[in-house]
């Protein structure tokens, strides 16, 4: 088969068929599909084209740190200083490899959780309508779409039901676009094409099958990809105060660098002399690990979730769980098992408990029901062999298979009852209709909520006979309607009638057949996820379009509500932000269950909550919540139920729709920033005490100074591993015990620039007590040896820094119960750091390079008590409170 024409608008679906050599009421079978797919290959958009490696490696290099050392090895090979300068130069290709292999390792990383967050299509194969990966669809597949679907390749639409499309990705028409079945005349732009369907498009109302045309790079939005070049993504904001962080950095270090310079010059030092202090200055002021270790500890941070079943799709999302403070949670399939039931019968002619075994004696409501809930249907039950496959909303289905227990053969029913008419779901209307037969027997079958389906009805069916409906029974369904959502049953009302021909409106006059009444039993693991929120300090918000009765119901069990709490707020109740009053806005602000919620409701919800100061975390699934997951400052789509549409607009995914996803996601996006922080202040306080310790000695002119190889060989060994492992910390165990970190606050705050301070005043003072102690005190009588006495200050450094990693552990927590010390990969790192640095002066050249010579034994005892005087100093102090980290 071979595809010529692009546009087969002007065809009827069954001629399009025809040349497509496909079968509208049977689909494709699988040896055919799986030769299509052979010869079109996957219904996939080429991605643009990828950074190439060079391009890669050139993004490491393009950076204010990198330009600062490459001068400081320009002005090394200036005065001739070959060794330093290859060694500044060493660092950089190593900066730059490991760089280059974290942005390598993330495209992997995001490749795989692209394929973890795949879509599945419902593909009409074998006669049967199947659940497949959308990349597998091939031209001439059938399609069934309904309302929140994205459509996923182009073709001919038929069978349509009020079928309303959102076309703005192709046309930039914002208005969603009225679609039907007519052929129309070629050569017509996109949207007037009423009859076809494009890729990327998604169906905002109605239901229809899309008889498959083109796929992947050969649809409209193939060809539009095709004339798209890369667009540069922007930095995260946790980058963008990194790199500003940097910046502020490097300016800092060259006005200090000028201050050494000058000094030393009017002091008499030699201008060589001076320009080395520099260099090991300018060296000693860079954490050139800081960029590297963020991004992995970002990167590492995504994996992990995405192993919880939590597919964040932006790193700057990652940042903002930390701070979330709310959550706006759907109730059904996440705060519940999305197991439903049909436990319940209620109607006019009498009560029944469903169960497996419950025999009920044949009468009109009890079929009438049933056939409602068939007909008024668009889930499938599938059988595989010994398994069934579910395809569909869980409600539709528990209806499916109430049915199917009783007796009611489902393809049967649908073939004889043809479905000639629809008024789909909305969530306006809160109820659907169907036509179906051949005239002059016509029957409306209709479902929705009770009061809305009550308030279309004038009759109700009572043993065998319709009586009128008067205001004083609608009231009296009504409040049994309040009775089972009260007691935590969802209620669904069913009604019918029989018609002449075709009516205008099909959901109108109906009468009353009864009220189907079904159990979603809270998941066992929300409470104790809700109660370790509410410790956090987050606010959980259930948002449902259910009645108030079931929803507070739920909401008592999981403790988001108390009985003597705030009562449920409807939808109706919810206005836009600009409308309500100060009075209202209290009242408003106070309730923790939102029922017969629409998707409006939950825009106007999330505006509230921001304006008064909250970082919201807001759920959904269905097309209508795209609006609102956009709006939230966490927007969190629902995988298994949840819609193309919300998914795309979302920052995060729940591969299982679990609530509990989102609170392990919100503990490891505070986590993450708490790693970030405490290795941002490790490098930082490193760093830093470098300064303070060259400063010193350039400007005490003490006769002994830290060599640019050196410091270059402390950063290389101090700013990569510890501070890796830091980044791979678990957390401590109580950081969901603690209050939400606040937007705006900044990764090194004033009480933590302090507390950096002080750790760097604390490490030089001890690494040049080393000095004075082994001369002073170990060898009073010796004369001053510069070289030793600078191996001393050295090591001293060395091994004060990485024990500093302890002191990264949070609050005052007992030094061996501190998360730092159970972390194995601190241990790893300190381990294959310390073995570097004894490695390195036992080779020769090495050992010359960085100046080593033997050091005695009370040299050591010089350097182990400078070491333990730093973290006892540092230990004691968080202990006691004087320094806050």
């Amino acid at each position: 088969m071979e595809l010529i024409e692009t546009d087969l608008s002007a065809y009827s679906a069954e001629e399009t068929a025809q040349k497509l050599q496909a079968n509208l009421k049977t689909g494709l079978t699988d040896p055919e599909a799986a030769a299509r797919l052979e010869k079109f290959g996957f219904n996939e958009i080429s991605e643009t084209e990828k950074r190439s490696l060079w391009r890669l490696i050139g993004d490491q290099l393009n950076s204010p740190i990198v330009y600062l050392l490459l001068v400081a090895a320009g002005i090394s090979f200036f005065f001739q200083e070959y060794l330093n300068a290859m060694a500044i130069l060493i660092v950089i290709v190593i900066n730059t490899a490991v760089g280059f292999i974290m942005e390598f390792q993330a495209g992997r990383s995001m490749d795989a959780l692209k394929k973890i967050a795949s879509v599945p299509a419902k593909i009409l194969r074998n006669s049967q309508l199947q659940e497949l990966e959308a990349s597998r669809i091939v031209p001439g597949d059938v399609v069934f779409l309904e309302a929140g679907d994205v459509v996923p390749a182009d073709g001919r639409i038929f069978r349509t039901s009020q079928l309303q499309v959102e076309e703005a990705a192709l046309t930039g028409e914002s208005v969603p676009v009225e679609k039907n079945e007519a052929a129309l005349q070629t050569g017509l732009p996109l949207g007037d094409r009423l009859n076809y369907l494009f890729k990327g498009t998604f169906v905002t109302r109605g239901n229809t099958y899309l008889l498959v045309s083109h796929t992947g790079m050969q649809t409209q939005l193939g060809h539009i990809a095709n004339l798209v070049q890369n667009a540069e993504q922007s930095a995260t904001p946790l980058e963008k105060k990194l790199a500003e962080f940097s910046k502020k950095l490097i300016v800092v270090t060259i006005g200090l660098a000028i201050v050494i310079l000058v000094s030393g010059l009017i002091n008499g030092q030699p201008l060589a002399h001076m320009l080395q202090t520099v260099i090991a200055l300018a060296v000693a002021a860079i954490p050139e690990g800081l960029p590297i270790v963020a991004t992995l500890a970002l990167g590492r941070g995504m994996l992990q979730m995405a192993r919880h079943n939590v597919i964040v799709k932006k790193l700057s999302a990652v940042e903002t769980l930390g701070g979330t403070n709310v959550i706006c949670t759907d109730k059904t399939g996440t705060l519940t098992q999305n197991k439903i039931e049909v436990t319940l019968l209620a109607t006019p002619s009498g009560t029944w408990e469903i169960s497996e075994n419950a025999q009920i004696a044949e009468n009109e409501n009890f079929n009438f029901i049933k056939y409602a809930s068939v007909l008024t249907n668009t889930a499938e039950i599938t059988e595989k062999g010994a398994d069934a496959q579910e395809i569909g909303d869980p409600l539709e289905v528990a209806l499916l298979k109430f049915a199917r227990n009783y007796g009611t053969n489902i393809v049967v029913a649908r073939q004889q009852h043809p479905k000639l008419a629809e008024e789909p779901f909305s969530s306006e209307t809160k109820m659907m209709a169907t036509l179906h037969g051949q005239v002059p027997e016509l029957m409306v079958f209709a479902k929705g909520a009770a009061e809305e389906l009550l308030n279309q009805c004038t009759g109700l069916l009572e043993h065998g006979e319709v009586k009128t409906l008067s205001p004083e029974l609608k009231k009296v369904w009504l409040e049994q309607s309040e009775v089972l959502a009260g007691s935590g049953l969802r209620v669904l009302a069913v009604a019918y009638k029989t018609v002449p021909e075709m009516p205008k409106k099909l959901s109108e006059n109906l009468i009353f057949a009864g009220l189907i009444g079904m159990v979603d039993p809270p998941r066992p693991e929300v409470l104790p996820a809700i109660k370790e929120c509410l410790s956090a300090g987050i606010r959980v918000i259930m948002i449902t379009g259910d009645h108030p009765a079931t929803a507070n119901k739920i909401a008592l069990e999981l403790g988001i509500n108390t009985p003597d709490g705030h009562p449920p707020v409807t939808g109706n109740e919810l206005k836009p932000a600009s409308e309500i009053s100060p009075e209202n806005r209290h009242y408003l602000a106070g309730a923790n269950v939102f029922a017969r919620v629409n998707p409006q409701h939950k825009l106007d919800l999330v505006q509230l909550l921001q304006e008064d100061g909250n970082v919201v975390a807001m759920t959904g699934d269905g097309v209508n919540d795209a609006p609102a997951l956009k709006k939230a400052d966490i927007g969190v789509a629902m995988g298994l139920r949840g819609t193309q549409v919300a998914q795309d607009v979302s920052d995060m995914v729940l591969k299982d729709d679990k609530f509990t996803s989102i609170v392990v996601a919100i503990r490891q996006g505070r986590v993450i920033f708490e790693n970030i922080r405490k290795f941002v202040i490790f490098l930082l306080s490193c760093n830093l005490s470098e300064l303070f310790l060259i400063a010193t000695v350039a400007v005490l002119n003490l006769g002994f100074q830290l060599l640019p190889l050196q410091i270059l060989f402390i950063n290389l060994i101090t700013d990569v591993l510890p501070a890796l492992a830091l980044g791979a910390t678990e957390g401590n165990p109580g950081i969901m015990n603690q209050p939400p970190r606040k937007a705006a606050e900044p990764i090194i705050d004033r009480q933590r620039w302090i507390a950096i301070i002080f750790y760097s005043a604390i490490i030089s003072l001890c690494a040049l007590g080393a000095v004075y102690l082994n001369h002073y005190v170990l060898h009073p009588n010796e004369d001053w040896h510069a070289g030793r006495y600078n191996n001393i200050l050295f090591y001293s450094l060395i091994f004060c820094q990485l024990t500093h990693v302890f002191n990264m552990g949070a609050g005052n927590r007992f030094f061996f119960r501190s998360e730092i010390v159970s972390n194995k990969f601190v241990w790893l790192a300190l381990f294959f750091s310390s073995l570097i640095v004894f490695v390195s002066s036992l080779v020769g050249p090495v050992r010359a390079a960085l100046g080593m010579q033997e050091m005695l034994v009370t040299d050591w005892l010089a350097v182990v008590a400078a070491v333990l005087t730093s973290l006892f100093i540092i230990q004691i102090s968080k202990k006691f409170k004087l320094i806050q980290q």
